[in-house]
């Protein structure tokens, strides 16, 4: 059996490449992709407390956790669109006309 603080400690590292993808980044797609590895060690830690705690509460949040990835995934890919049709590059500094 593995114990959960490994989990964990797997979970918080994926949580900070992710964190740093974004901090570091321009690339509207890098972003994404960051985000995604953020959800995932969200998705990491609510599997391991499920497992700690034997219910499946956190592997349900899980599933909600995945379905939320998937509409975030949609969406950002519509604006990657819309970044590349409207600038020609998916570079988030260069859209600053896209304010109001």
């Amino acid at each position: 059996m593995v114990p959960a603080e490994w989990y964990l400690l797997l979970a918080a590292a994926v949580f900070c490449i992710g964190l740093i993808g974004i901090l570091t980044r321009r690339n509207a797609l890098l972003f994404l992709m960051s985000v995604e590895l953020m959800l995932n060690a969200a998705n990491i830690n609510f599997v391991a407390f499920s497992y700690q705690w034997g219910n499946v509460t956190g592997q349900t949040f899980g599933l909600f956790t995945m379905a939320l990835a998937a509409a975030e995934v949609a969406i950002g890919i519509g604006i990657i669109l819309v970044l590349y049709r409207n600038f020609d590059d998916i570079d988030v500094t260069k859209a600053t006309t896209m304010r109001w």
